[in-house]
Parts: C-alpha cells; structure tokens; sequence
C-alpha cells in the first residue's frame, strides 16, 4: 500500500470517530498552542524594548568623569562631585578627538543645565527649562524651526545673549510665533536678572496626549548658547560629561573602546579622576537575553502538556489497534507485510499530530496577538518556534505511534482473526 493510500485510510479512521480524534488532539493543541503564544508575547516584548531603547540612542556614548577610588564610586550617584577645573575634559580634547574620529561620529553634544523658571508678561505666564548647548543639538534632537534662526558656533565665541524658545513659550506669553523674534525676555540666573534676545521659534511636540490638569502650564526648553550659560553660572570651563552620537553602521563596540582608551589617554597623571565611556547596548542586550531566557524558560513548562498529549496519542492508537484487530488479520492474511501495518499506524498517528499542531499554532497565534496588544505592544510572531512546532508535531506523532505500530505489525494473523 502506498503513502497517499496510507494517508487516505488514516484520514477516513480519524473521522469515523471525530470526537476521539478531538480530545487526542486536545493535548497537541494546548501544548503548542501555549508555547506559540508565550512565544510571540515574549518576541513582541523583546522588538518592543528595542525600539523604545532606540529611540533614546543605544548607540550614543556617554563619555563621563568617574573616580578612580573605586569606594568613592559607590556614593558618586548620591553627591555633587567638586571637580578642579583641571579634572574635568575640555573644547581642545573634544575638538582632537573630532578630528580623530570625524568618519565614526556626527555629533560631540555638550550642555549645561541652567534651571528652571517662570516668565511673566503682564496677566501671562510660562514655564521654561533652561539650557547652555552648541548648535549640533538641534540636529541632534531634530528641532524644527518655525522662524528665525538656532543657535550658532559665533554666538557660543561670543558669549551672546540669545536665545531659541518655542511656540508653546510664545503662546503661553501671549505673543505669536511669527512676531516673536526680537522681543527681549527677562529672567533671574544665579540670583542676577539677566535680558536674553529670542532670535528663533521652534516648534514644541507634546510628550503627553493631555495634561494631567486643565489648568497646568507646560514646561519647554529654552536654549542658550553654552558658553553663555557657563558664564552666568560661573561655572568651570569644560565638562563632566558629553555624549557622541555615531554615524549609522559603525561597529559601536570597537568605537567605545576606542573613545575610552582616548580620553583615559589624558587622565594618566591624574591621581582622582579617569573617564568612562558607556551606551546602553550592552545593558539591551543583556535585558533582551534575559527575556528570551524567561520565555525560554516558561515556553518548556508549557511544553510539558505536549508530552501528555504525546501519551494520549499513544493511548487513543493502542484503543484503534484493539478495535481494528480483525481487520489487521484479514490484511496480514491478503499478504500486508509488517512494514505496511506498521507505516499505516504511524502515519496515522502523525496526521493526528500535524492537524492538532496546524490547530494549535492558529490558536497560539491568535492569543499571542491578543495577550501582546492587551500589554501594548505590536504582535510579533516567532516564526522559528512555528518551524519547530510543526517539526515537533510529526516528532510526536513517529515516537509515541511507534509503539502502538509496531505492535500491530506484530499481530499473528491468525489470533488476529479469531480475536472477538
């Protein structure tokens, strides 16, 4: 007999008793049904922390000063560190640097927190965040300009006192972004009222769909140029730390060991501070090995009830052979050699496990997407666990009909025919 006749007879047994066939396949389903949906729930986690992470630049390096005293280390993040201004790395390290490296990077940002506060035009009011910073941060963070002009490197040589602010800041004062530019705006640093000239208006993106009160005023950013924001601060030239954006394609992992070992280059005879550079791809990627080890993990306990419905196959073929064992007499009497009886049972317990793994694989799918859009992220199937679900399936079936096959095979076909 051959294997289109052998799938042909399987196929007309399993319907001949649909309900028995159903409840076999019961444990098929559920177990590959669990582990394509963990699957595709831990896939989407995964591809949905890396684009968060992405968003955020993975790949940027933040290049830090740290404290060699390794005990000194422990307190950094809970205290403001006193740094001389010889401690801390400068324009002439960043600009040899640049020149070393311009074909790896793009940007060298640097900035200078100034604080917040509160600007007021007669019964208007609006709350701005101000900030020191170069003019590649505009590219850097993809401001768009409405009007007027960014900050420039002449205005950073200068020491100018311009500024960039937004629409939302304008609107907020009861100006228009377009008649904006030129109006001075007054506001207290380091305990000095200072007058800044807007010469750009840029345009502010919510973070949030809606405030969390009606009445609340939106915080925006105000940009100054840096070497302004040291000089009113009077704060030491240089910087504590920086962050280089690199170009698209570039080995990240060779270009961070190359940074630390530049900037450390400068710190060999400084007996308190060393320089640390870091990204947050090596923090992704333990976090996305740590997923995958979870799920991994809970995807094996779910795929326990396989073996259970392994066991029921087994059990449901060895029922079958019982039931048919007549009618395996009467074939081994017209001559079916063992290796038929046996192909035919296998091939019938592997149909059972192929339509239930095809079930459970929709199934799986289908609560996968479910579970991942209820949590918030866009469903991402695993297509390997489907590959092997379907592999495993026809695994299931060849092991666990085996037995029962075989045994039929086995069959003297005389007992067979006598047997009641």
């Amino acid at each position: 007999m051959n294997l289109i006749s052998n799938i042909i007879m399987g196929i007309q047994n399993l319907r001949a008793n649909k309900m028995r066939t159903f409840l076999t396949m019961l444990g098929i389903i559920i177990g590959i049904g669990s582990v394509i949906a963990i699957m595709t729930v831990g896939n989407s986690l995964s591809g949905s922390l890396t684009n968060s992470l992405s968003s955020f630049g993975i790949t940027n390096i933040t290049v830090s000063l740290t404290n060699k005293d390794s005990d000194s280390n422990m307190f950094r993040m809970f205290m403001r560190e006193s740094y001389k201004e010889s401690d801390l790395m400068n324009d002439d390290m960043i600009d040899e640097y640049k020149n070393a490296y311009k074909d790896y990077i793009n940007y060298v940002i640097t900035s200078e927190s100034v604080g917040s506060t509160t600007v007021t035009n007669g019964d208007n009011e609006a709350y701005i965040s101000i900030s020191g910073i170069t003019s590649e941060y505009k590219d850097y963070q993809e401001i768009e300009m409405i009007t007027g002009r960014f900050i420039s490197d002449e205005d950073n040589d200068n020491k100018q006192k311009f500024c960039v602010v937004s629409d939302q800041f304008v609107s907020d004062l009861g100006y228009s972004s377009y008649n904006a530019v030129g109006l001075p705006i007054r506001i207290t640093v380091n305990g000095y009222l200072q007058e800044f000239t807007i010469i750009g208006i840029y345009h502010y993106e919510s973070e949030t769909s809606e405030s969390f009160s009606s009445s609340s005023k939106t915080t925006t950013n105000m940009y100054v140029p840096i070497s302004t924001a040291k000089y009113l601060l009077r704060s030491k030239d240089g910087y504590s730390s920086f962050t280089i954006v690199s170009k698209a394609d570039i080995d990240t992992t060779w270009l961070l060991e190359q940074t630390q070992s530049f900037f450390e280059s400068f710190y060999t005879q400084n007996d308190s501070y060393t320089v640390d550079a870091s990204n947050m791809e090596a923090m992704l990627e333990t976090m996305t090995e740590m997923l995958s080890t979870i799920t991994i993990a809970i995807s094996c306990i779910a795929a326990i009830s396989l073996l259970v419905g392994g066991i029921g196959v087994m059990n449901i073929m060895l029922v079958s052979i019982t039931e048919r064992t007549r009618e395996i007499g009467t074939r081994k009497a017209l001559g079916a050699t063992q290796n038929a009886i046996r192909m035919q049972f296998i091939i019938e317990a592997i149909i059972v496990c192929l339509i239930g793994g095809f079930i459970g694989i929709m199934v799986g799918l289908g609560i996968g997407a479910v579970a991942a859009n209820i949590l918030g992220y866009q469903a991402s199937p695993n297509i390997m666990s489907i590959v092997l679900s379907v592999l495993f399936s026809i695994s299931i079936g060849v092991f666990f009909g085996y037995y029962p096959a075989n045994k039929a095979a086995k069959l003297n076909p005389i007992d067979a025919l006598r047997y009641e």
